[in-house]
């Protein structure tokens, strides 16, 4: 059964111009010629290699449409912006919904399964969101979220901090949000250093929660110790930023217990 719901926290910008592919290509983490078959998982990085956004790139025709977090969608376009030159790219504004929900995808013809899982559900992008969701069962926003955490995907703001977040830790290999055979974008080098050249020693993981769950940004401890950061929680279960070498003696949030259930990078 499809159900579904309109995610006002949403903002789809346009990017159009004859330069608008080779202009993203230049500078998010995913290839952009997938654009081909489909909706594209990207981030822009800082050029230490830092996370700063993370969007969906959807092809409209010769235009590019960009699905980002509202809250976010200011700070992007001015970036792109500066990074535009004398390329002949436009970045505007648009009214179009951003609609999540699960079972098959509604048709429309902007509608497409989650490039990062399937699991995660379709996303679609429409100017009349009441009409369509009328033909569909209303879906509750926990639901994404039970699956956001089911499935180890870190959110805009939450576990992923601008100018702080690498990807890598927070899963975007998995994610299919970077690709290593692509060229050159802003913060490649260091991403690169960190998949080829070290190991990772810490990351997003995924946890069981014995107790109440404790508040979003709740510190994890090790036998007293530092270990991490408590995210988003769901149902006895949550999202966690840990230090690997930390994450297998008992853990603690608050007065909640936490046991590792996997590493989600």
């Amino acid at each position: 059964m499809t159900a579904g719901f309109q995610a006002t926290d949403r903002t789809v910008l346009r990017i159009g111009g004859g330069d608008a592919r080779e202009f993203l290509q230049n500078l998010v983490t995913n290839d952009v010629r997938g654009l081909d078959r489909g909706p594209v998982y990207a981030a822009l990085l800082s050029p230490q290699g830092k996370y700063l956004f993370d969007f969906f790139l959807v092809p409209d025709g010769s235009d590019i449409l960009l699905d980002i977090q509202t809250a976010r969608a200011g700070a992007l376009a001015q970036r792109l912006a500066l990074y535009r030159l004398r390329a002949a790219v436009s970045i505007e504004p648009t009214e179009l919904a951003v609609l999540l929900g699960t079972g098959a995808p509604p048709a429309t013809r902007l509608a497409f399964a989650d490039p990062r899982a399937e699991a995660l559900g379709w996303r679609a992008y429409v100017e009349d969101p009441a009409a369509l969701l009328a033909g569909m069962a209303p879906l509750d926003p926990a639901e994404i979220t039970v699956l956001r955490v089911a499935n180890g995907v870190p959110e805009t703001g939450v576990e992923l901090k601008p100018d702080d977040s690498y990807i890598l830790e927070m899963g975007f290999e998995r994610l299919r949000g970077v690709d290593f055979r692509k060229g050159c974008y802003v913060g490649q080098e260091v991403t690169a250093r960190m998949k080829h050249k070290t190991e990772l020693r810490k990351g997003l993981v995924r946890v069981e929660i014995d107790g109440p769950a404790p508040e979003a940004g709740t510190e994890i401890l090790a036998g007293g110790k530092p270990a991490g950061t408590l995210h988003t929680t769901s149902g006895g279960r949550g999202l966690a930023y840990l230090r690997f070498d930390r994450a297998a003696g008992e853990l603690t949030a608050g007065s909640a217990k936490i046991r590792l259930i996997a590493a989600s990078g």
